[in-house]
Protein backbone atom coordinates (compact mmCIF):
# COMPACT_ATOMS: atom_id res chain seq x y z
CA UNK A 1 0.00 0.00 0.00
CA UNK A 2 1.40 3.53 -0.85
CA UNK A 3 1.06 6.24 1.62
CA UNK A 4 0.42 9.23 0.08
CA UNK A 5 2.21 11.86 0.40
CA UNK A 6 0.22 14.56 2.42
CA UNK A 7 -0.78 11.73 5.14
CA UNK A 8 3.53 10.95 5.30
CA UNK A 9 4.19 14.87 5.61
CA UNK A 10 1.54 14.89 8.53
CA UNK A 11 3.13 12.25 10.55
CA UNK A 12 6.69 12.43 9.50
CA UNK A 13 7.68 15.20 12.32
CA UNK A 14 6.77 12.64 15.32
CA UNK A 15 7.95 9.78 13.56
CA UNK A 16 11.36 12.00 13.59
CA UNK A 17 11.24 12.70 17.20
CA UNK A 18 10.93 9.30 17.69
CA UNK A 19 13.11 7.58 15.73
CA UNK A 20 15.98 10.25 17.30
CA UNK A 21 14.81 9.10 20.63
CA UNK A 22 15.34 5.49 19.88
CA UNK A 23 18.41 6.22 17.54
CA UNK A 24 20.07 7.95 20.63
CA UNK A 25 18.89 5.71 23.26
CA UNK A 26 20.64 2.47 21.47
CA UNK A 27 24.11 4.52 21.33
CA UNK A 28 23.80 5.95 24.70
CA UNK A 29 21.26 4.54 27.28
CA UNK A 30 22.09 7.42 29.55
CA UNK A 31 19.88 9.53 26.91
CA UNK A 32 16.19 8.40 28.35
CA UNK A 33 17.54 8.74 32.03
CA UNK A 34 14.99 11.03 33.80
CA UNK A 35 17.34 13.59 34.91
CA UNK A 36 18.23 13.92 31.02
CA UNK A 37 14.78 14.36 29.64
CA UNK A 38 14.24 17.09 32.19
CA UNK A 39 17.04 18.93 30.91
CA UNK A 40 16.06 18.73 27.20
CA UNK A 41 12.71 20.03 28.59
CA UNK A 42 14.15 22.21 30.68
CA UNK A 43 16.15 23.57 27.69
CA UNK A 44 12.90 23.43 25.68
CA UNK A 45 11.21 25.90 27.48
CA UNK A 46 12.61 29.33 26.15
CA UNK A 47 12.82 28.32 22.60
CA UNK A 48 9.08 26.76 22.99
CA UNK A 49 7.95 29.82 24.17
CA UNK A 50 9.95 31.65 21.13
CA UNK A 51 8.46 29.74 18.50
CA UNK A 52 5.20 29.79 19.51
CA UNK A 53 5.38 33.30 18.81
CA UNK A 54 6.47 32.56 15.25
CA UNK A 55 4.07 30.75 14.34
CA UNK A 56 1.59 32.94 14.52
CA UNK A 57 3.60 35.09 12.50
CA UNK A 58 4.82 32.17 9.59
CA UNK A 59 1.30 30.94 9.80
CA UNK A 60 -0.24 33.85 8.16
CA UNK A 61 2.93 33.59 5.28
CA UNK A 62 4.76 36.03 6.97
CA UNK A 63 7.83 35.86 8.70
CA UNK A 64 9.42 38.00 12.06
CA UNK A 65 13.34 37.60 12.12
CA UNK A 66 12.81 40.66 15.10
CA UNK A 67 13.11 37.57 18.07
CA UNK A 68 16.42 38.62 18.75
CA UNK A 69 15.35 42.25 18.99
CA UNK A 70 12.83 41.77 21.02
CA UNK A 71 14.10 39.64 23.34
CA UNK A 72 17.01 42.08 24.13
CA UNK A 73 14.55 45.04 24.74
CA UNK A 74 12.64 42.84 27.14
CA UNK A 75 15.88 42.20 28.91
CA UNK A 76 16.77 45.61 29.07
CA UNK A 77 13.53 46.59 30.29
CA UNK A 78 13.27 43.49 32.85
CA UNK A 79 17.33 44.90 34.02
CA UNK A 80 15.43 48.25 34.68
CA UNK A 81 12.82 48.02 36.57
CA UNK A 82 14.75 45.62 38.90
CA UNK A 83 17.82 47.41 38.80
CA UNK A 84 15.31 50.39 39.96
CA UNK A 85 13.78 49.25 42.68
CA UNK A 86 16.82 47.95 44.42
CA UNK A 87 18.24 50.05 47.73
CA UNK A 88 14.68 51.59 47.13
CA UNK A 89 13.05 49.59 49.85
CA UNK A 90 10.10 47.93 47.60
CA UNK A 91 11.30 45.10 45.02
CA UNK A 92 9.27 44.74 42.43
CA UNK A 93 10.04 41.33 41.84
CA UNK A 94 7.28 39.46 39.80
CA UNK A 95 6.08 43.10 39.09
CA UNK A 96 9.04 43.53 36.89
CA UNK A 97 7.51 40.64 34.60
CA UNK A 98 4.54 42.25 32.94
CA UNK A 99 6.06 45.86 32.36
CA UNK A 100 8.97 44.06 30.49
CA UNK A 101 6.38 41.83 28.86
CA UNK A 102 4.36 45.51 28.15
CA UNK A 103 7.90 46.74 26.43
CA UNK A 104 7.93 43.23 24.25
CA UNK A 105 4.41 43.90 23.51
CA UNK A 106 4.92 47.16 22.55
CA UNK A 107 7.77 46.19 20.18
CA UNK A 108 5.78 43.90 18.21
CA UNK A 109 3.24 46.22 17.79
CA UNK A 110 5.59 48.71 16.46
CA UNK A 111 7.38 46.09 13.75
CA UNK A 112 3.14 45.27 12.72
CA UNK A 113 2.27 48.55 12.17
CA UNK A 114 5.29 49.46 10.27
CA UNK A 115 4.38 46.45 8.16
CA UNK A 116 0.90 46.78 7.50
CA UNK A 117 0.82 51.49 7.61
CA UNK A 118 3.85 51.64 5.69
CA UNK A 119 3.48 48.31 3.25
CA UNK A 120 7.07 47.03 4.10
CA UNK A 121 7.41 43.52 3.54
CA UNK A 122 7.41 41.57 6.99
CA UNK A 123 11.11 40.42 6.10
CA UNK A 124 12.54 43.47 6.11
CA UNK A 125 11.30 45.51 8.68
CA UNK A 126 11.38 42.33 11.22
CA UNK A 127 15.23 42.29 10.30
CA UNK A 128 15.33 46.13 10.77
CA UNK A 129 13.80 46.63 14.27
CA UNK A 130 15.37 43.54 15.44
CA UNK A 131 18.78 45.61 14.92
CA UNK A 132 16.96 48.51 16.38
CA UNK A 133 16.19 46.55 19.28
CA UNK A 134 20.13 44.72 19.90
CA UNK A 135 21.38 48.43 19.72
CA UNK A 136 18.54 50.05 21.94
CA UNK A 137 19.58 47.46 24.43
CA UNK A 138 23.04 47.89 24.06
CA UNK A 139 22.85 51.34 24.64
CA UNK A 140 20.53 51.35 28.05
CA UNK A 141 22.41 48.52 29.48
CA UNK A 142 25.81 50.16 28.64
CA UNK A 143 27.24 47.53 26.57
CA UNK A 144 27.46 45.43 30.28
CA UNK A 145 25.87 42.11 31.17
CA UNK A 146 23.73 42.92 34.25
CA UNK A 147 23.19 40.10 36.69
CA UNK A 148 19.50 39.59 38.05
CA UNK A 149 19.44 38.37 41.44
CA UNK A 150 15.76 38.98 42.68
CA UNK A 151 14.56 35.56 44.03
CA UNK A 152 11.26 35.68 42.39
CA UNK A 153 12.51 35.61 39.07
CA UNK A 154 15.46 33.47 39.22
CA UNK A 155 12.69 30.90 40.90
CA UNK A 156 11.59 30.44 37.48
CA UNK A 157 14.88 28.43 36.71
CA UNK A 158 15.99 27.54 40.11
CA UNK A 159 12.85 26.17 41.82
CA UNK A 160 11.15 22.77 41.04
CA UNK A 161 7.72 21.66 41.30
CA UNK A 162 7.98 17.64 41.11
CA UNK A 163 11.34 17.59 40.17
CA UNK A 164 10.98 19.51 37.04
CA UNK A 165 11.62 23.15 37.02
CA UNK A 166 8.78 26.01 37.25
CA UNK A 167 10.34 27.07 33.29
CA UNK A 168 8.67 23.82 32.09
CA UNK A 169 5.61 24.91 33.57
CA UNK A 170 5.01 28.17 32.25
CA UNK A 171 6.46 27.03 28.27
CA UNK A 172 4.07 24.61 28.79
CA UNK A 173 1.21 26.89 29.73
CA UNK A 174 1.77 29.39 27.30
CA UNK A 175 1.45 26.44 25.12
CA UNK A 176 -1.97 25.88 25.74
CA UNK A 177 -2.71 29.73 25.48
CA UNK A 178 -0.96 29.21 21.90
CA UNK A 179 -3.57 26.31 20.85
CA UNK A 180 -6.29 28.23 22.67
CA UNK A 181 -6.19 31.36 20.55
CA UNK A 182 -5.32 29.31 17.63
CA UNK A 183 -8.37 26.97 17.37
CA UNK A 184 -11.07 28.86 19.63
CA UNK A 185 -10.53 32.43 19.07
CA UNK A 186 -11.51 35.09 15.99
CA UNK A 187 -7.63 35.87 15.50
CA UNK A 188 -6.31 32.74 15.09
CA UNK A 189 -9.03 31.76 12.51
CA UNK A 190 -8.63 35.36 10.90
CA UNK A 191 -4.26 34.17 11.21
CA UNK A 192 -5.38 30.83 9.24
CA UNK A 193 -7.34 31.80 6.49
CA UNK A 194 -4.21 34.61 5.84
CA UNK A 195 -2.34 31.87 5.74
CA UNK A 196 -4.39 30.22 2.80
CA UNK A 197 -5.27 32.98 0.85
CA UNK A 198 -5.28 36.80 1.61
CA UNK A 199 -7.48 37.72 -1.12
CA UNK A 200 -9.96 35.29 -0.07
CA UNK A 201 -9.77 36.37 3.42
CA UNK A 202 -10.42 40.08 2.42
CA UNK A 203 -13.31 39.42 0.23
CA UNK A 204 -14.76 37.24 3.14
CA UNK A 205 -14.18 40.41 5.92
CA UNK A 206 -11.34 39.81 6.94
CA UNK A 207 -9.89 42.66 8.37
CA UNK A 208 -6.08 42.00 7.30
CA UNK A 209 -3.68 44.97 8.77
CA UNK A 210 -5.53 44.44 11.91
CA UNK A 211 -4.97 40.62 12.16
CA UNK A 212 -0.80 41.43 10.78
CA UNK A 213 -0.52 44.07 13.79
CA UNK A 214 -2.61 41.82 16.45
CA UNK A 215 -0.41 38.62 15.11
CA UNK A 216 3.10 40.91 15.28
CA UNK A 217 1.66 42.30 18.56
CA UNK A 218 1.01 38.37 20.29
CA UNK A 219 4.12 37.38 19.38
CA UNK A 220 6.09 40.10 21.01
CA UNK A 221 4.31 39.11 24.22
CA UNK A 222 5.61 35.51 23.76
CA UNK A 223 8.97 36.57 23.09
CA UNK A 224 8.95 38.43 25.88
CA UNK A 225 8.26 35.37 28.11
CA UNK A 226 10.85 33.97 26.21
CA UNK A 227 13.37 36.24 27.06
CA UNK A 228 12.00 36.48 30.59
CA UNK A 229 12.72 32.68 30.56
CA UNK A 230 15.99 32.93 29.27
CA UNK A 231 17.77 35.76 31.55
CA UNK A 232 16.05 33.51 34.89
CA UNK A 233 18.30 30.56 33.42
CA UNK A 234 21.39 32.96 33.05
CA UNK A 235 20.75 34.97 35.77
CA UNK A 236 21.28 37.93 33.97
CA UNK A 237 20.57 40.15 31.05
CA UNK A 238 22.37 41.18 28.30
CA UNK A 239 21.34 43.01 24.52
CA UNK A 240 22.95 39.61 23.72
CA UNK A 241 20.63 37.59 25.55
CA UNK A 242 18.68 36.01 22.28
CA UNK A 243 21.71 35.81 20.31
CA UNK A 244 21.18 32.35 18.20
CA UNK A 245 17.47 31.70 19.59
CA UNK A 246 15.99 33.38 15.60
CA UNK A 247 17.68 30.35 14.40
CA UNK A 248 16.86 27.75 16.66
CA UNK A 249 13.05 28.92 16.86
CA UNK A 250 12.72 29.51 13.16
CA UNK A 251 14.29 25.46 12.35
CA UNK A 252 11.82 24.27 14.83
CA UNK A 253 8.89 25.81 13.33
CA UNK A 254 9.62 24.53 10.05
CA UNK A 255 10.70 21.15 10.99
CA UNK A 256 7.62 20.56 12.75
CA UNK A 257 5.53 20.72 10.00
CA UNK A 258 3.96 24.49 9.66
CA UNK A 259 4.53 25.25 5.99
CA UNK A 260 6.51 29.42 5.38
CA UNK A 261 3.81 29.60 2.50
CA UNK A 262 1.49 29.73 5.64
CA UNK A 263 -2.18 28.04 5.78
CA UNK A 264 -0.50 25.32 7.16
CA UNK A 265 0.41 23.83 10.81
CA UNK A 266 0.10 25.40 14.21
CA UNK A 267 1.35 25.41 17.87
CA UNK A 268 1.18 21.37 18.24
CA UNK A 269 3.58 21.04 15.20
CA UNK A 270 5.68 23.48 16.86
CA UNK A 271 5.91 21.59 20.13
CA UNK A 272 7.11 18.47 18.37
CA UNK A 273 9.50 20.70 15.59
CA UNK A 274 11.20 21.80 19.46
CA UNK A 275 11.55 19.14 20.80
CA UNK A 276 13.45 17.69 17.71
CA UNK A 277 15.95 20.64 17.12
CA UNK A 278 16.35 20.24 21.53
CA UNK A 279 16.94 16.06 21.08
CA UNK A 280 19.13 16.49 17.89
CA UNK A 281 21.05 19.26 20.10
CA UNK A 282 21.09 16.84 23.32
CA UNK A 283 22.41 13.66 21.82
CA UNK A 284 24.81 15.03 19.51
CA UNK A 285 26.69 16.49 22.60
CA UNK A 286 25.93 12.93 24.45
CA UNK A 287 27.70 11.19 21.51
CA UNK A 288 29.97 14.09 21.36
CA UNK A 289 29.67 15.16 17.96
CA UNK A 290 31.80 18.60 17.17
CA UNK A 291 29.94 21.74 17.12
CA UNK A 292 30.22 22.05 13.40
CA UNK A 293 29.30 18.97 12.63
CA UNK A 294 26.31 19.67 14.68
CA UNK A 295 25.15 22.46 12.90
CA UNK A 296 25.43 20.66 9.58
CA UNK A 297 23.15 18.14 10.99
CA UNK A 298 20.67 20.36 12.01
CA UNK A 299 20.70 22.44 8.45
CA UNK A 300 20.31 18.87 6.31
CA UNK A 301 17.19 18.39 9.02
CA UNK A 302 15.58 21.33 7.88
CA UNK A 303 16.08 21.23 4.00
CA UNK A 304 14.34 17.90 4.55
CA UNK A 305 11.32 19.45 6.88
CA UNK A 306 11.34 22.09 3.91
CA UNK A 307 11.14 19.49 0.85
CA UNK A 308 8.36 17.89 2.73
CA UNK A 309 6.17 20.22 3.85
CA UNK A 310 6.35 22.76 0.56
CA UNK A 311 3.77 21.48 -1.96
CA UNK A 312 6.41 22.30 -4.69
CA UNK A 313 4.23 20.68 -7.77
CA UNK A 314 1.32 23.38 -6.67
CA UNK A 315 3.98 26.47 -6.63
CA UNK A 316 4.63 27.96 -10.04
CA UNK A 317 7.62 30.14 -8.79
CA UNK A 318 9.97 29.32 -5.87
CA UNK A 319 11.17 33.16 -4.48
Amino acid sequence: MVIPRQSLARAAPVLVLLGLCLGISLLDAHFLSLGNLIRVAASAAAPLTLALGVTFIILMGSIDLSIEGSMAVTAAALCAFVANSAGTGFDLGLLALPLALATAAAFGCIVGTIHVAMKVPSFMVSLGMGFVGTGLATVLLGGERVQILDPSIRALALSRLAGVPLAVYVAAFMLLIAWYVQDHTRLGRHIMALGGGEDLARASGVAAGRVRILAFTLAGVFFGIGAILACARLGAGSALIGSGQLFTAISAVVVGGTALTGGKGGVFNTLVGVLIVMVLNNGMIIIGLPTFVQQGVLGVVIIGAVLLNTPLRTLSVVK
